[in-house]
């Protein structure tokens, strides 16, 4: 992800352990999965069904890449003219009907010892899909906004669908990213569906040509930024191809690519960054100037980061101090973006 560093406010460079800093612009890296491919029928087994499953079953978030100028068809081939929306449609289905059949299974004795033993059905709800991430709130949640009564056995097989997507969309938010957006027939399909998904629209070769112009020190690109500036004569043909990267650029603002992996880290996952420094040393013992930057979820205390620094410093935290203001704070103390927080804890 992307994210303006704090070394800018204490007038230093950073130097990350890991990522990269480019012009005080903070780039952390996250964990991308390349899933397994998916035909129809996958959450019965079918093709590479339980592979593609299983990888999903890894991630905090799902990004779905599509072709928005419907130039290619669900198995990738190139046709003259595909709905995209279909892609997204038999995604979301897939993922349902896998949701579902994690809850059928052994449905009725379940429902029955719910009924039967007065349990709180939000709670072994969430207890029976905790293998998908699925906690106690968001099973409070989808059951309210449905309605569900509190008896599962009055539960009908529509109501079992409409929880297992509910479920779905909680525990595995996800993000189209309308690739292709650069073609001519792109613009209406984008049109047609950016009011009814979370879509963005991107270009991954558009992405592509600026980070190898970058490589080729041709031109002064940050990814994600909205413009590059040209620092190498180049022959016509390239000059061509600059101007059309231009261009698109000041159509769109950004190619998509970074926007979209900031949208899945700060408003689907809602993580906030977090750096380690000290009041009077921002350095490590090698030298390294704001070296780490963690991601938190929203609502991260002192204490939780204190924990993740390491566990001897949450068992044996005593206070954290806000490096900025040079202020105190107890571990209860919810920690906002980009604080920079030194962490005391007993040796």
């Amino acid at each position: 992800m992307k994210d303006e560093c704090v070394d800018k406010e204490f007038n230093v460079q950073c130097n990350p352990r890991t990522g990269f800093c480019i012009n005080h612009f903070r780039f952390v890296p996250i964990d991308l999965i390349d899933v397994a491919g998916l035909v129809p029928g996958a959450h019965e087994g079918k093709g590479m069904g339980n592979q593609f499953l299983d990888d999903l079953n890894e991630a905090d978030a799902l990004v779905q890449i599509i072709d928005i100028s419907g130039r290619t068809d669900a198995e990738g081939n190139s046709v003259g003219s595909y709905d995209p929306e279909e892609d997204i449609k038999f995604l979301q289905n897939e993922l349902d009907q896998w949701y579902l059949r994690i809850i059928k299974k052994g449905w009725d004795k379940f429902s029955r010892a719910v009924n039967q033993e007065h349990l709180d059905v939000k709670k072994a709800i969430a207890k029976q899909l905790s293998g998908l991430r699925v906690t106690e709130e968001m099973a409070v949640e989808a059951i309210d906004l449905l309605g569900l009564s509190k008896n599962p056995t009055q539960w009908s097989k529509e109501n079992l669908l409409s929880l297992a997507s509910e479920l779905r969309k909680r525990s595995k938010p996800m993000i189209i990213a309308a690739n292709k957006i650069d073609v001519k027939e792109s613009k209406n399909n984008f049109e047609r569906l950016k009011n009814k998904y979370n879509i963005l629209p991107c270009s991954a070769e558009v992405e592509l040509a600026l980070r190898e112009a970058t490589k080729s020190k041709i031109i002064d690109y940050v990814p994600g930024e909205s413009e590059f500036k040209i620092v190498k004569e180049v022959d016509e043909g390239k000059k061509k191809g600059l101007m059309f990267m231009k261009n698109f650029l000041k159509e769109f603002k950004t190619t998509g690519v970074q926007a979209i992996l900031n949208e899945v880290v700060f408003n689907l996952l809602g993580y906030i960054s977090i750096y380690p420094g000290g009041v009077n040393k921002l350095e490590d013992k090698d030298g390294n100037v704001l070296p780490d930057c963690f991601l938190m979820r929203e609502g991260s205390t002192a204490l939780d980061f204190a924990y993740r620094l390491h566990t001897d410093f949450g068992k044996n935290f005593i206070r954290a101090i806000d490096v900025r203001t040079k202020r105190t704070v107890g571990k209860e103390h919810e920690l906002k973006h980009n604080d920079v927080v030194e962490i005391v804890a007993r040796v």
